[in-house]
C-alpha cells in the first residue's frame, strides 16, 4: 500500500492528499506550486523570512526595475546594505564593498536606503502575522518566528494553510513576497525558510536530522567562519559528525559549548517564541568619499548619524540603554566600541555624547573612512528620557527635540539645522544614487 502525503497548493491552498510523488499539479487551479511533507498538517512553529527586503520594498516603488539588478547601499565607497536576487546571482553579497559590487554586476542600480519606508513595511508584515497568532517575535526588521499552537481551533484550517494565504495577503496587500520555514522548533523553521528562497515555503519535521547529517557545519547559525575553522581543526566539517558525540564527549573535545552544538546539530531546539524578546538592530553608518583623520571632522560627522539615529529609535518605537561606535580603516579594519547610558534615550546631543567619548579615544592619526553609530540595548520608547531630578533641562531639552521632529516630519530633515550640523565637512558626500549611477 503506497504512502498518502498531503499536498499543499501555495496559489489556491487547496489541500489534498496523495500517493508520494504522484501528485504534479493542483487539483483545483492547476498551479505547480505545491509543498508535499508527511508533517504537513501537524507542524506549528514557522519562520517568516521577507525575501531580498529592502530592494523588494525598492521593486514594488519602482516596477520598472522587476528585471533589474538592484543594490541598496552606499556611493562607490560604501558597502552594499542589500542585493536583490539577480545580483546575488552574479556574486554580490551584502556587506561586500560597493566598488567590488559594481564590478561584478556593472549594470546594477544603486539606491540610498530609506529606513523610513522600510520599517513601515515592516510593520505591514507583523500586523498580518499577528492576526495569525499572538505569538510572533521580531528577530530583524526583515524576519520573525511563530509559534501556532493551538490556531487550527481558531481559524478552522492547519497552520500551514494560514500561512500560505499570508505569503498571499503579503504579496497583494504589501507588495513584497516572504519566505516561510515550517518545522517543530524555531531553529529548524529557521533553516526550512532558506530552503527554496525566493517564495519558498521549506517544511522539516521527524526527518531534519537525517537531513542535516550530510550538511556542513556551517550550515548552522552561529557558527561562523573561526568556529568552522576551529572544528575543521578537530577533523568535524559535518554536521554528522557532531550528531554522534555525547555530551561528555563533546565538552572534552569543544569546550562548553559542546554538548549545545551538538544538541544543535541533532535539530534540538527548546527556545520558545517569546514575544517580548525582539532582537532589533536600529543604527546609522555614513563611508566617506576620502579617509578622514580630523576629529573635528568625525565629530561632525558622528553628530549627523546620531541625529538620525535618534529618529530611527523613534520611528521604531524604542530608545537606546547604549550605544555603540564603528569605525572602519583605510584597510577595512573595523573598530566597535561600546558604552551603556544611565538612563535610556533618543535625543541625539546625549547619544552624541557617549560615542564622542568613544571616539574621542581611537583618534590616533588613522584615517577612517567609515563611522557609524547604533543603540544597543534596544529598549522601549517609554523609557527614554524621563525626568530626573539630577538634569532638570531634561523635559525642556525633550519638548525641544519633539518640537524638531515635528518640523522635520512636515518640513523634511533641512527645515531644522543644529549648530554642530552646521559646519560641514569638506569632502564631498556621497550622494543618493540614480539609475544612472549603475
Amino acid at each position: 500500500m503506497s504512502l498518502r502525503t498531503p499536498a499543499l497548493c501555495l496559489d489556491c491552498q487547496h489541500v489534498e492528499a496523495a500517493a508520494d510523488g504522484t501528485v504534479r499539479r493542483c487539483a483545483r487551479c492547476r498551479g505547480h506550486r505545491l509543498v508535499r511533507h508527511a508533517e504537513l498538517l501537524e507542524l506549528d512553529v514557522a519562520h517568516v523570512d521577507a525575501d531580498a527586503f529592502y530592494c523588494s520594498v525598492e521593486k514594488r516603488d519602482r516596477p520598472e526595475l522587476a528585471a533589474v539588478p538592484v543594490l541598496v547601499g552606499g556611493g562607490s565607497r560604501g558597502v552594499v546594505t542589500a542585493a536583490c536576487y539577480i545580483a546575488r546571482m552574479r556574486g554580490v553579497r551584502s556587506a561586500m564593498p560597493m566598488f567590488l559590487a559594481l564590478k561584478a554586476c556593472p549594470d546594477a542600480v544603486v539606491i540610498r536606503p530609506d529606513f523610513a519606508k522600510y520599517t513601515a513595511a515592516s510593520r505591514a508584515l507583523r500586523h498580518l502575522m499577528q492576526r495569525l497568532t499572538p505569538l510572533v517575535q521580531s528577530l530583524s526588521i526583515d524576519e520573525a518566528v511563530l509559534d501556532m499552537s493551538g490556531t487550527a481551533a481558531l481559524h478552522g484550517v492547519p497552520p500551514a494553510v494560514m500561512l500560505a494565504r499570508l505569503a498571499t495577503q503579503v504579496e497583494c496587500q504589501i507588495g513584497i513576497t516572504i519566505s516561510i520555514g515550517l518545522a517543530p522548533n524555531r531553529l529548524l523553521a529557521k533553516l526550512a525558510a532558506g530552503l527554496d528562497k525566493p517564495r519558498g515555503f521549506g517544511v522539516l519535521g521527524s526527518d531534519a536530522r537525517a537531513w542535516l547529517a550530510a550538511k556542513p557545519v556551517r550550515l548552522l547559525p552561529g557558527i561562523g567562519p573561526a568556529q568552522e575553522r576551529r572544528l575543521a581543526a578537530r577533523g568535524i566539517t559535518r554536521l554528522g559528525q557532531l550528531q554522534g558525540l555525547t555530551a561528555r564527549e563533546a565538552q572534552s573535545l569543544l569546550g562548553e559549548d559542546g554538548p549545545f552544538l551538538v544538541a544543535r546539530a541533532r535539530g534540538e531546539d527548546r527556545r520558545p517564541v517569546d514575544p517580548g524578546r525582539e532582537a532589533k538592530s536600529i543604527s546609522a553608518e555614513t563611508t566617506f568619499s576620502a579617509d578622514i583623520a580630523d576629529a573635528a571632522a568625525l565629530e561632525r560627522e558622528l553628530w549627523q548619524l546620531c541625529e538620525k539615529l535618534g529618529g530611527r529609535l523613534r520611528h521604531g518605537d524604542a530608545s537606546a540603554g547604549g550605544v555603540v561606535l564603528k569605525l572602519k580603516t583605510q584597510r577595512f579594519l573595523t573598530r566597535t566600541r561600546s558604552a551603556r547610558l544611565g538612563t535610556p534615550t533618543i535625543l541625539p546631543e546625549r547619544l552624541f555624547e557617549a560615542a564622542r567619548r568613544l571616539l574621542v579615544r581611537e583618534i590616533d592619526g588613522t584615517p577612517f573612512r567609515l563611522i557609524g553609530i547604533g543603540a544597543a540595548p534596544i529598549l522601549p520608547l517609554a523609557d527614554a528620557d524621563a525626568a530626573d531630578l539630577a538634569d532638570p533641562s531634561m523635559l525642556r531639552r525633550v519638548a525641544a527635540q519633539a518640537a524638531i521632529d515635528r518640523l522635520r516630519d512636515r518640513f523634511g530633515n533641512a527645515a531644522v539645522q543644529r549648530g554642530r550640523a552646521l559646519g560641514q565637512h569638506p569632502v564631498t558626500r556621497n550622494r543618493p544614487a540614480t539609475p544612472g549611477d549603475g
